[in-house]
């Protein structure tokens, strides 16, 4: 598998997707050709032309051309990607309701289509249609049974501790950013760093595998190895293959100590209370008090608490206390620790960290 890891191949993709072993990768991040049906020239009020996407490897032959080539490629990914990957590709309106067919009918599980609004699109200059302002992107999993990453927690502190949703906003790359040679752009679709900074940050972990087909001029590559996670990409054509090498090569992985991501709630152990009885940690007539030690409750041996005339779990007595629908027993209870008050959540924490569950 080391063959096909933080490398990039020079090479059509159909023929070189045979080469990879089956599940070998944790997520797919597809860019490919939109099959663009443009026609005419385009050309701007001061009778400029507009430096457009007319490169020969956008081109086919009709919609069956273009479908038997996408049903190609989306085979062959599902194939590479391990059970629990995820795929994501993204097109305009020319393709992307043909690439979702494939993908529903290759039986990839679809989780969320998000529309990428760019900041600065480029105007409509013949005033006959609405501006096409946005891209969109299909998110989908091997399987409806694929137990895929999603880093909720990340994304949501991401988003100003909200929940993440599916428009993005991103300006389309330019500046620094954009490869040019000779004053001239190296490619015509190349996408933002910060477009991919979220997909592999919301849909991997560090160390784990991405896969382009279409890697243009790197830029999954180049993020991958930013956040720590391996790569590999196959680019057909030679100038996109080069430049993409150099800019690779200049690519600096962030710190590793920098690179760990807030857990998601539902990746965490659960630790039952109980346990914490049941091999001594606690033991029963242990006395727990709230932080005011105003309430003071006994531990009984099979991990209930009684107060008063009510008993139950560390959860109940404490919401019936606060008066509350739900309360966390982990951060309201304390315990005594030579003479100190301690919440029984740094008991679970250490027993989370010692690997007793």
């Amino acid at each position: 598998m080391s063959k096909f890891l933080n490398k990039i191949i020079n090479g059509d993709c159909l023929k070189e997707l045979k080469k990879i072993p089956d599940n070998s990768f944790d997520l797919v991040f597809a860019d490919p050709p939109y099959n663009l049906q443009i026609g005419e020239k385009l050309t701007r009020p001061d009778a400029s032309i507009v430096n457009g996407v007319k490169d020969k490897w956008d081109q086919f032959n009709g919609f069956k051309h273009y479908d038997e080539f996408c049903k190609a490629w989306l085979s062959e990914c599902r194939r590479v990607l391990k059970d629990n990957g995820s795929i994501w590709v993204i097109g305009s309106y020319h393709n992307i309701f043909r690439l979702g067919y494939h993908l529903q009918n290759l039986n990839y599980w679809l989780l969320n289509d998000v529309i990428w609004r760019k900041k600065n699109p480029m105007p409509n200059f013949r005033g006959t249609r609405f501006t096409n302002a946005h891209e969109t992107l299909i998110w989908a999993s091997k399987s409806k049974k694929s137990k895929y990453t999603f880093n909720y927690q990340s994304l949501k502190c991401l988003n100003d501790d909200l929940q993440m949703r599916s428009d993005w906003t991103f300006p389309i790359c330019n500046g620094k950013e954009r490869l040019k040679k000779n004053g001239k752009k190296v490619h015509s679709t190349q996408k933002p760093e910060a477009l991919l900074h979220r997909i592999i940050l919301a849909t991997t972990n560090k160390g784990d595998s991405i896969f382009d087909p279409f890697l243009g001029t790197g830029t999954t590559a180049v993020v991958a190895k930013k956040l720590g996670r391996n790569y590999y990409g196959i680019e057909k054509e030679r100038k996109y293959f080069k430049a993409a090498s150099n800019r690779i090569k200049k690519t600096k992985t962030i710190d590793d100590s920098y690179l760990d991501t807030i857990e998601n709630n539902k990746s965490k152990p659960r630790v039952p209370f109980g346990s914490l009885v049941e091999l001594g940690i606690l033991k029963p007539g242990t006395s727990l008090f709230d932080a005011k030690k105003k309430i003071n409750v006994k531990i009984m041996a099979d991990g209930s608490i009684k107060y008063k005339e009510s008993e139950g779990s560390i959860h109940k007595i404490a919401a019936k206390i606060m008066g509350a629908d739900s309360c966390n027993g982990w951060t309201y209870w304390h315990y005594d620790l030579n003479g100190s008050a301690v919440l029984i959540d740094s008991l679970r924490q250490k027993f989370i960290a010692e690997k007793q569950i």
